[in-house]
């Protein structure tokens, strides 16, 4: 077993601001869903970021990708990555509040570990890996509350549909590790973006309408945020910290998304959780850090005496 990659002053600059960029973003999202619906609003998302990182690329002058099978791979990465996440997530902030959102969106890492261990022969899910994705899902049922699935209504669907959101995202990792290996991360990102804008505009234009620019101030303000800085500018800085921290460490932005998230969402958009949530976020905190592995080391380590 190859030990985890210590962690620089500098990168853990990155990762607290990547866990800030992505936690602001779910009240991004949630502000201007009151004005356009969710599709319009994942159009918006992808259309913008997907501009901006092809201009980056062009700035860079990297080689453009070429061919059927990677555009392909493209455009079913754009899908499990962007659209299906991005829309279920969306719609269902419109039922329930931008920090419960953010809580059950970090169960990705569980379903990451698990998709993983399906697909892949060398990431076999050991005892405690198990274990941490036992206790992740604890913290994903507690957070959700059995009484809302017995009395099912557009809440409870709306936490399943967020829920539903993160196992596309762990299949995406799938679909990236198997397809997408040997592309420039600003290429492969900015190529992804385009198969999502590909199914997503005419998609929100067909359910939603023509997409409006005549938007209120704080409608654009909001778009602008999560379409170029909490997708194109975060997929730049997120391959940054993985090169700086290496996987393991960035897991740990999942746990810094929440705080972030629950606070902008009391602050800006009064919203208050259950306290079933704050129960349910400290047991997902715990199955990731099972998952981790580190802490269980530091607690394993022999006491010296002198």
């Amino acid at each position: 077993m190859t030990a985890q990659k210590s962690i620089s002053t500098r990168a853990w600059g990155l990762l607290l601001l990547l866990g800030v960029i992505w936690g602001a973003s779910f009240v991004s999202i949630r502000v201007a869903l009151d004005e356009i619906g969710p599709l319009t609003s994942v159009a918006h998302r992808t259309g913008w970021a997907m501009a901006a990182l092809w201009l980056v690329v062009l700035m860079m002058r990297l080689p453009f990708p070429r061919g059927f099978r990677i555009w392909s791979a493209f455009l079913v990465m754009g899908l499990l990555n962007n659209v299906i996440p991005f829309g279920l997530m969306a719609w269902g902030q419109l039922w329930i509040e931008s920090g419960l959102t953010s809580i059950l969106n970090a169960a990705t890492a569980i379903f990451g570990v698990l998709a993983a261990a399906l697909f892949f022969s060398d990431e076999r899910l050991s005892l405690r890996k198990f274990t941490g994705v036992l206790v992740g899902f604890g913290g994903v049922t507690t957070a959700i509350g059995l009484e809302n699935l017995r009395n099912f209504d557009l809440r409870s669907l709306a936490q399943l549909a967020v829920i539903g959101g993160t196992l596309s995202y762990a299949l995406a990792g799938v679909w990236a590790r198997k397809t997408l290996g040997g592309l420039k991360p600003q290429v492969a990102a900015a190529g992804m973006l385009t198969g999502s804008t590909l199914i997503t505009l005419p998609l929100a234009i067909a359910v939603e309408g023509p997409l409006s620019f005549s938007l209120e101030p704080r409608t654009v303000l909001a778009i602008g945020y999560y379409a170029l800085i909490a997708t194109a500018g975060a997929y730049l800085l997120y391959y940054q910290v993985l090169a700086l921290a290496g996987s393991g460490n960035l897991l740990l932005v999942t746990l810094l998304i929440p705080p972030v998230a629950i606070v902008m969402g009391t602050l800006m958009l009064g919203e208050s959780l259950n306290p079933n949530a704050y129960a349910g976020f400290v047991l997902l905190a715990a199955g990731l850090a099972i998952i981790d592995g580190r802490l269980l080391r530091v607690f394993a380590r022999p006491v010296r005496t002198d």
